[in-house]
């Protein structure tokens, strides 16, 4: 029996059955790779050979009567992530030999829940991009057209999972790293609650693998189905062991509802910094009616919001303070000479996230200050709502765009074009104040593009969302094979 892109609740029940075998699956999974992956280039460093050994492990384990979470399925991990053996480059040519010695964090949870790893899915040199291409390993297609991104910085593994190599993969997210290849490949992807799954060991390389607890950044599940990326979260979710001195365990609120005509959601497909593209606003409707027709209270509208230009900036500010605190001195001198002549009303993005780069430890705070009023702005929504519904990029999958100054980048909004960064407003809008944000399917563009949109849920309760994305798959649909 050929498994044409099954769910790994699927898998897990045919291997508890003994309908099939993880070897089988795992050879499998390795045909269909080399038989498509020339074309799409998700797979950056595969690793055939260890995989099909923890298949047959796998296999003996279940003949013993052993039974884990993942036990026998085939999954892939984000080259980011520390597997010891095989490079970690994060895309950077000055690292293509650096091999780290042990396991990321996560990557150890997927093997103790039996997981087998086929490989490592290919990422934008310094995870700094919304595609996925770099020197060493070249760019990642979007299955669905090829002349367009996966997305970044988790854009091999949202192209791994639209194309069938394996039913899960781990990726991260500070920019919508997770969100947007979902949204771009068709597929699932959970941006987790800041803090909810340790990420020691997705670092960039040379750096030791240390437990330091890291600002907007997180680490999550990218899967085919709503109820595998519960599946996989319930997997890593958990503090280090480093930092609390425990085993992970960490048990998180069940979903505030369990029926679609119960949830009270908040509607978004406008934002003051950038228009959203009629393909995208289209499927936010899409998933507006699927609610109403579910019985939920939809609105549109609500002074409890935070305000949307202030969220922007602030997560513009956030961002980029850190993204250029690793700079050479010259380099960083020069930034803040630019930063120096910006005129003082000059409020663009552009003008904000240089100023970002050079931003000073009091203005740092300030920042973090006004976060935490955005934070408990956003609690109080909560009281009144479960959910939020907004965009996750303004448009479908682009062409690739391979310019080096990404400040010279522009994004196409029907017909009309703006720079490109400041698309990331929308993942900005659960990153900042650490929000969790599922990505699902929304139905496709005119051109037959994927389509998603997020659903942002309150602080720790991720199990809200994540069910609210299992009940609309039912109603309507969620991912299909690209033809």
């Amino acid at each position: 029996m050929e498994w044409n892109f099954p769910t790994a609740e699927e898998l897990a029940a045919a291997l508890r059955a003994r309908e099939v075998t993880s070897a089988e699956l795992t050879d499998e999974a390795i045909a269909r790779i080399e038989r498509d992956d020339k074309a799409i280039n998700a797979i950056c460093v595969p690793d055939f050979d260890r995989a099909r050994a923890a298949a047959r492990g796998a296999d003996q384990a279940r003949a013993r009567g052993e039974d884990r979470p993942l036990l026998g399925i085939p999954v892939t991990v984000k080259e980011s992530y520390n597997i010891a053996g095989l490079p970690t480059t994060w895309g950077m040519p000055q690292y293509r030999d650096y091999v780290p010695a042990e396991d990321a964090v996560q990557v150890s949870r997927l093997k103790a829940a039996g997981a087998v790893v086929l490989g490592k899915t290919n990422v934008p040199l310094g995870l700094q991009d919304v595609q996925s291409f770099n020197e060493i390993y070249g760019t990642t297609n979007n299955p669905w057209d090829h002349g367009r991104t996966s997305g970044g910085s988790s854009g091999g593994s949202g192209a791994a999972l639209a194309s069938g190599f394996g039913a899960l993969s781990i990726g991260s997210d500070i920019g919508g790293s997770l969100r947007t290849p979902a949204h771009f490949c068709g597929v699932y992807a959970h941006k987790p609650t800041l803090g909810l799954a340790a990420h020691r060991g997705m670092v960039p390389p040379p750096a030791p693998a240390l437990p330091a607890d890291l600002d907007l950044a997180v680490v999550g599940p990218m899967a085919r189905t709503a109820r595998d990326l519960t599946l996989l979260l319930d997997v890593m979710a958990g503090p280090d062991p480093l930092t609390l001195g425990v085993a992970h365990d960490l048990t998180l609120p069940p979903a505030r509802h369990e029926r679609l005509r119960d949830f009270r959601v908040l509607l978004l497909d406008e934002h003051p910094l950038i228009p959203t593209g009629s393909a995208v606003r289209a499927g936010v409707n899409r998933v507006a009616d699927a609610l109403v027709d579910g019985g939920a209270r939809v609105e549109r509208h609500t002074p409890l919001l935070p305000d949307l230009t202030e969220a922007a900036v602030l997560y513009t500010q956030l961002l980029f303070s850190s993204s250029a605190a690793r700079f050479p001195v010259e380099a960083y001198e020069q930034l803040q000479t630019h930063a120096a002549g910006l005129s003082a009303d000059d409020q663009s993005l552009d003008a904000t996230r240089l100023r970002g780069m050079v931003l000073s430890h009091r203005d740092w705070i300030e920042a973090n200050n006004h976060r935490e009023l955005h934070r408990h702005g956003w609690r109080q929504l909560f009281s009144e709502f479960d959910a939020v519904v907004c965009p996750i990029t303004p448009t479908p999958a682009f062409p690739h765009d391979h310019n080096p100054d990404l400040l010279e980048r522009r994004i196409d909004i029907d017909g009309v074009e703006y720079p490109y960064l400041d698309q990331l407003v929308w993942a900005g809008l659960a990153t900042m104040p650490g929000l969790p944000a599922t990505a699902i399917p929304a139905g496709r563009s005119p051109e037959g593009l994927p389509v998603g949109v997020q659903l942002i849920g309150p602080m720790f309760e991720d199990r809200t969302p994540l069910r609210l994305a299992e009940l609309l798959e039912h109603k309507i649909g969620g991912f299909q094979a690209p033809k």
